[in-house]
């Protein structure tokens, strides 16, 4: 077949097809024109998903008449002059084609007005079709009418999705773009109904909220921050509301909307033990960084970027948005408004007794004791200036029908002596490091105790796997863990999956304080053992065949660090304490003493949540105090 040159129109479709994949690609490169001209309102409207009408207009600084013929012919534009500008560009746009191959694949028109001129102008394009610029009516700033997307190339056309999907692509379009420019005001109308509608000069941590949904307020941590000549501005959420996909995961640099690897790592690593692997965390990042910096160039939608140091960039977002997450209380508060009904609470704390003293006297001894415990136990939950008007009353009543049961002098613990030493176990009570006064094992599993603000309820196992698991990031930090030698090596048997990984696990072994090799065909060696895993009970083989099952199943992370983060959470989550392990007081009262040590103790190393608060404001709705 010979060499020949593509007619004009078939390059501009060709062009079209790296710039305009769908209704949500024409509004992206419309809108970023506008907001390029000074826009302060923006106009969205859209027909049929897009595929029959998009219109954009805008109160920018406008076309002049004598350029309207320039503003759709191919690679014309007034953003760049020459190579040179390739290397800081500050605009959102600057290919040229962008309006001249939205033409070639639609019917455009195009009408214009400068602020400073009498009268607007009109230009039409249809294909490889353009009409002579004439005069129209038209108020200042520019206004493009695509209508009819794809009609010369239907092969295009039956591609895209249905009405409804589209205008959803549109949408998140308008919404990247509007949160990327809160001085701007957006509106999108699809078909007769107004589905964004923004405000010019909006505040930026309100558009955030406007675009995600204001009951993410209370969510959400603001990051300000500038590292290594990045500015870092951001709402960066809780891990409690992060979500099954990325769709809440925004990142802007200089305004424009981007996905970048090197960034969404960072952000992982942020989260990292805050959050499961599987989810991903609700964020706004908004990145201010000298254009020279960074080529906006590499990709034709400019969605992708390169910037000339990768490795300060994404150093700088980790420690921006780790910082941010470790200065906050993770705490997840405990929402009782979908449980049960308001008239049956989902639990009941013990009320008063009768009038102090009474049902005491004259009462046969296990009901004199059984209401003395009670009282006891109310006693202790009254407010400290409640407890000096009644104190003297408890003990004398107290002293005269139930002796064994006694209050120190601080009146805030029991001190139980004779025939209930062994009840006294069951609810075992001691201070603790914040200002309460008791705790509570509960089922073996959980921990309740108070602090200033309400109740805490702690999973014993998810707390003291984050404790074990900050402790052993520390020690390695500082070097291989310490191993400890087996007097005869411990035979494990594999398949040959296993025995293949065991080569990819060898170095991480070494750090983790583990010497395994191959003995036979099917079954490996273990010569050495961590000592840590030895002195909590973790037997060598099980934990070994554990961890290779893992592998086989799920693989080897690429990221050294990140496998072995991994591995040091597995061996975590095999030493911590289990649900269901009864704690002596003395126990309880250290694990307690390390959550308010470790960072990130909010959330085991998985990402589940090791504590949940319930605020005294709602108790006192639940019991209708509110």
């Amino acid at each position: 077949m010979p060499i020949r040159r593509l007619a004009p129109l078939v390059v501009n479709q060709i062009a079209a097809g790296e710039v305009v994949a769908r209704p949500a690609s024409v509004v992206k490169e419309l809108i970023e024109n506008a907001i390029d001209a000074e826009a302060m309102q923006i106009a969205v409207e859209i027909e049929n998903g897009g595929r029959d009408l998009i219109r954009v207009a805008d109160d920018g600084v406008g076309i002049r008449f004598d350029e309207l013929s320039l503003a759709v012919a191919t690679h014309s534009t007034s953003k760049i002059s020459d190579a040179e500008d390739l290397a800081a560009i500050a605009s959102l746009g600057f290919r040229g084609e962008a309006l001249a191959s939205i033409a070639a694949v639609s019917r455009l028109s195009l009408v214009s007005r400068p602020r400073v001129a009498e009268g607007a102008g009109r230009i039409d394009v249809e294909g490889d079709r353009t009409s002579e610029p004439r005069p129209a009516p038209g108020p200042p700033g520019t206004t493009v009418t695509v209508r009819n997307l794809f009609f010369n190339t239907p092969a295009r056309r039956k591609f895209l999705r249905s009405d409804q999907t589209e205008a959803t692509r549109v949408s998140e379009t308008v919404q990247h773009l509007a949160l990327g420019h809160p001085q701007t005001g957006f509106t999108l109308t699809s078909g007769a109904r107004r589905t964004i509608d923004l405000p010019p000069r909006q505040e930026r941590r309100l558009r955030v909220l406007a675009v995600l949904g204001g009951e993410l307020d209370d969510e959400l941590l603001e990051l300000d921050d500038t590292q290594r000549g990045i500015g870092i501005w951001g709402m960066v959420g809780k891990p409690a509301i992060a979500r099954g996909t990325a769709k809440h995961q925004r990142v802007f640099l200089n305004g424009r909307f981007i996905s970048d690897r090197s960034i969404t790592h960072a952000i992982k690593e942020a989260y990292r033990g805050l959050i499961d692997p599987g989810r991903h965390p609700t964020i706004v990042l908004f990145i201010q960084i000298d254009p020279s910096q960074v080529d906006v160039n590499v990709h034709p939608t400019k969605a992708e970027v390169r910037f000339r140091h990768q490795a300060a960039m994404h150093g700088a977002i980790l420690s921006a948005v780790r910082d941010c997450l470790r200065r906050a209380d993770l705490t997840p508060a405990l929402d009782l408004t979908s449980v049960g009904s308001r008239s049956e609470p989902p639990f009941a704390i013990p009320g008063p007794p009768r009038a102090f003293g009474s049902g005491l006297a004259g009462a046969p001894p296990s009901a004199s004791y059984d209401s003395a415990r009670q009282f006891v136990e109310y006693f202790r939950r009254l407010d400290p200036k409640q407890k000096g008007f009644v104190y003297s009353e408890v003990k004398e009543a107290l002293a005269e029908q139930a002796p064994e049961l006694l209050i120190d002098d601080d009146a805030k613990l029991p001190i139980e002596s004779g025939r209930d030493a062994q009840a006294a176990q069951d609810v075992e009570v001691l201070p603790v490091i914040r200002p309460v006064t008791e705790v509570l094992q509960i089922h073996s599993s959980f921990i309740v105790t108070q602090d200033e603000e309400g109740l805490l309820i702690i999973d014993q196992h998810a707390l003291h796997e984050r404790v074990l698991f900050e402790q052993l990031a520390d020690a390695i930090g500082k070097g291989n863990l310490e191993s400890q030698r087996l007097l005869m090596p411990e035979t494990v048997d594999v398949d040959a999956t296993q025995i293949e990984l065991l080569a990819d696990l060898g170095p991480l072994f070494v750090r983790i304080g583990i010497e395994a090799q191959q003995i036979g065909p099917a079954s490996i060696g273990i010569n050495a053992f961590s000592s840590f895993l030895f002195e909590r009970g973790v037997e060598p083989g099980p934990f070994i065949r554990d961890l290779l099952d893992r592998a086989a199943r799920e693989g080897v992370n690429d990221d050294p660090e990140a496998a072995l983060h991994e591995v040091l959470d597995m061996m975590a989550c095999k030493a911590a304490i289990k649900s269901g392990d009864k704690l002596t007081a003395e126990e309880i009262a250290e694990l307690l003493q390390q959550r308010e040590k470790v960072e990130r103790s909010s959330n085991c190393p998985h990402g589940r949540p090791t504590t949940l608060h319930l605020s005294i404001q709602e108790l006192e709705k639940q019991f209708g105090r509110r």
